[in-house]
């Protein structure tokens, strides 16, 4: 038995050895023919691949399978993920939701006890951007309203969320807005929540600079900015942006208007508040010498003189004076004339 296996061992080592080599010799032929650069041996290349690879469907069938299995499970692994992502923004917005709804309510509640009066001009014109434009020294859009929209020069536009610039010129049919972004833009402003008032001045980039502040060092990045009153410009809190740090240590507003895509604006319908040119009665208005003046009449007002005091009775050339009548007391006893004895 021991020397039938070492036969068996001594023919299969060199029938193993001539595979190898013969193998091995096959692949050196067609690497060197894959490298040969002529053209007989390129068509006889070509021919070759036509022979072989249309009849070798069957063996790359399985491969391609697995490799379309193994996309497929890649694919569905992401579409998982963003399912599960979309599922928990849904339910955040979910909860969003609800307190934005009871937010509503008791805004409504309070606004009711409080009897609000709420401005009923302030309307708004939407219109669409029919043209950018926008060039590296001024930045401005055009809208598709105007006069015949009853669109007044100076009125704020914003894009939905946030101030977008103003209306800086009326046509028949349309009208240019001046963007906060713009050179000549200067917006009065207000941070919160320290309340500070500043100046939004335009210098053509995204973030316009925050000027004329008072307390820099109080204002910190994220601060609401909000517009202002000031000179009858802008209906008071309007969304303008936050507070940020710019790259030259300056501060600067992030917007909340989104500028790269100004599709559609909303033209704010804002009417000038009411003057007040007379005071009240408390504060009198005076003329250049001081002198205070009538609130009604205009005229310089004279107040009363002290009125003079009563006088006793003036004596005579006597001397003596008048006696007074004496004024009962109670129990019948009278005083200014001698007591009883």
């Amino acid at each position: 038995m021991a020397t039938d296996r070492s036969n068996e061992a001594d023919y299969v080592r060199p029938v193993r050895r001539l595979v190898v080599g013969v193998l091995a010799l096959v692949l050196l032929a067609l690497f060197l023919l894959w490298r040969i650069d002529s053209p007989r041996i390129e068509r006889f290349r070509t021919a070759v691949v036509d022979a072989v690879v249309p009849n070798m469907e069957w063996a790359m069938a399985p491969v391609t399978r697995v490799s379309r299995m193994v996309e497929d499970f890649r694919s569905y692994a992401r579409i998982y993920e963003q399912n599960q992502e979309l599922r928990r923004e849904l339910q955040q917005m979910r909860a969003w939701r609800e307190a934005a709804l009871q937010l509503e309510q008791r805004n409504a509640q309070l606004l009711d006890m409080a009897r609000v009066r709420l401005d009923p001009q302030l309307t708004h014109v939407t219109g669409v951007v029919m043209a950018d434009a926008g060039s590296p020294y001024r930045q401005s859009v055009l809208l598709n309203v105007g006069s015949r929209d009853g669109i007044v020069d100076g009125w704020a536009v914003m894009d939905g969320l946030g101030l977008a610039g103003r209306i800086a010129g009326v046509g028949d049919r349309s009208s240019r807005v001046i963007l906060l972004t713009d050179s000549n833009s200067r917006v009065p402003v207000i941070v919160q929540p320290t309340g500070q008032r500043a100046l939004i001045s335009g210098d053509n980039t995204q973030q316009p600079v925050l000027d004329f502040v008072e307390s820099p060092e109080a204002l910190r990045p994220g601060d609401r900015v909000v517009s202002a009153s000031d000179g009858g410009v802008f209906p008071p809190g309007l969304l303008v942006g936050e507070v940020a740090e710019g790259a030259d240590g300056r501060l600067r507003v992030r917007l909340a208007a989104d500028y790269g895509r100004l599709d559609f604006l909303r033209v704010l319908r804002s009417r000038p508040a009411e003057r007040i040119e007379q005071s009240g009665a408390l504060l009198r208005p005076v003329d250049a010498e001081g002198t205070p003046l009538d609130p009604t009449t205009g005229v310089p007002f004279i107040p009363m003189q002290d009125a003079p005091l009563e006088e006793g009775p003036e004596p005579d050339a006597a001397g003596t004076v008048d006696a007074v009548p004496a004024l009962p007391l109670p129990g019948g006893a009278a005083t200014g004339g001698p007591p009883n004895e």
